[in-house]
């Protein structure tokens, strides 16, 4: 059995580089970038106002103005300014030659049927300036970047319109129990539904993995064997719900090594998820995860996730959120790390969840995130500060 901080070091180092494709802009959101991007031009493109107003030279602002056109956004100035002149301009608009100041409507006022009078103080020239926020050329994405809103407006910004991203994972997914049934039946005797490669159909397609679901194999050698080929035969990764633990039908360690993965590990010292099992090939990875659905889940969030995320170029780092604890917490046996689910009340604090075990996948739904609690650490106190890590 290792520690979580040593699966995670091992699953990250184990993840290869996939290769790359041209998508177009629309199709790039939540896409990991595969190339830096450089800007082609000088951002603002020219100097412009930065808010309605009139443009003008700073030393005649003690002067009456005649306006001598009007500049919208979109248009080229047509006349210089000059002395004693100004230009009526609009947010956004190219600032005519010969202006250095932009006064605000609000600190003019008419003093003829064509011309202003500053009546405002101290102010600033209201001016974005060419080139002040981006050179042509520069840097504004890198590589390995998770594209996100923001990051799709750079791009198209920068003419970026055939961003190189990184493919997409192909994930293959299956179930193992005899007492599974999918969620079309309803159980009967000892049989319960197979919820768990439902769930992880949906955190793949989060971290745009392609998820392909291979069904539930039946506690047999056979049947494992054949699920497992089919799976190998078309994905870069495999993930197996149940069957790692040390049961007489844990039957998955096995199967994998008959299909010669090599297994780097097959316990974690976390609780939930201590029979978690990661196998490698040449060309294709398997996580062996607990059937509890709540262990499932964690390990998904906590190894899964950060491994996909590295095959695609980009360094997965999961935000943390401090908040108080609103009551203690404490555990008997600390031989096992911890990641307990925690909800947030209306005034910012959390306490954990009720919450039965690793089986108790509802109380999921209710919570903002996950807690940490290292191994040896017994109690948290009412009112410490935790960090929340977001679900």
């Amino acid at each position: 059995m290792i520690t979580f901080e040593e699966a995670y070091e091992i699953v990250i180092r184990s993840a290869r580089q996939i290769g790359s494709e041209q998508v177009e802009l629309n199709h790039a959101l939540r896409r990991i970038l595969a190339e830096d991007v450089r800007s082609d031009l000088e951002m603002p493109p020219f100097n412009k106002s930065a808010m309605d107003g009139y443009a003008c030279r700073r030393k005649d602002l003690d002067r009456e103005l005649a306006v001598i056109e009007t500049v919208a956004a979109g248009r080229i100035p047509t006349k210089p300014i000059r002395k004693n002149q100004c230009a009526k301009i609009m947010t956004g608009a190219m600032v005519p030659d010969g202006a250095n100041w932009v006064v605000m409507v609000e600190h003019t006022e008419r003093s003829g049927s064509n011309s202003i009078r500053f009546t405002g103080g101290e102010t600033s020239d209201n001016i974005c300036y060419r080139g002040e926020d981006i050179r042509q050329g520069d840097l504004v994405l890198r590589r390995g970047e998770l594209i996100r809103a923001q990051h799709m407006a750079v791009l198209a910004s920068v003419g970026c319109v055939k961003p190189w991203v990184a493919c997409r994972p192909r994930v293959g997914i299956m179930a193992t129990g005899n007492e599974l049934v999918e969620p079309v039946k309803k159980p009967r005797g000892a049989q319960i539904r197979n919820s768990n490669s439902y769930q992880l159909w949906a955190q793949v397609a989060a971290v745009e993995g392609i998820p392909t679901y291979y069904g539930i194999a039946e506690d047999t050698e056979e049947s494992l064997d054949h699920t497992l080929k089919k799976a190998m035969a078309g994905n870069d990764v495999i993930i197996v719900s149940g069957g790692v633990s040390v049961g007489e039908f844990d039957l998955v360690p096995g199967i994998l090594r008959k299909n010669r993965f090599k297994l780097l590990f097959e316990a974690l010292a976390v609780k939930p998820g201590k029979p978690t099992v990661f196998g490698v090939m040449k060309d294709v990875v398997c996580f062996g995860l607990p059937g509890n659905p709540v262990s499932t889940f964690n390990l998904f969030e906590l190894l899964i996730k950060p491994f996909l995320y590295k095959m695609m170029g980009h360094e997965f780092r999961a935000p943390v959120i401090p908040m108080r604890l609103k009551q203690a917490v404490s555990r008997k046996k600390t031989n096992r790390a911890s990641w307990i689910p925690v909800a947030a009340d209306k005034d910012g604090w959390v306490e954990p969840v009720a919450y039965h075990g690793s089986a108790h996948v509802n109380a999921l739904c209710g919570a903002v995130g996950l807690i940490y609690l290292p191994i040896g650490a017994g109690k948290i106190p009412k009112g410490a500060v935790v960090n929340v890590r977001p679900i």
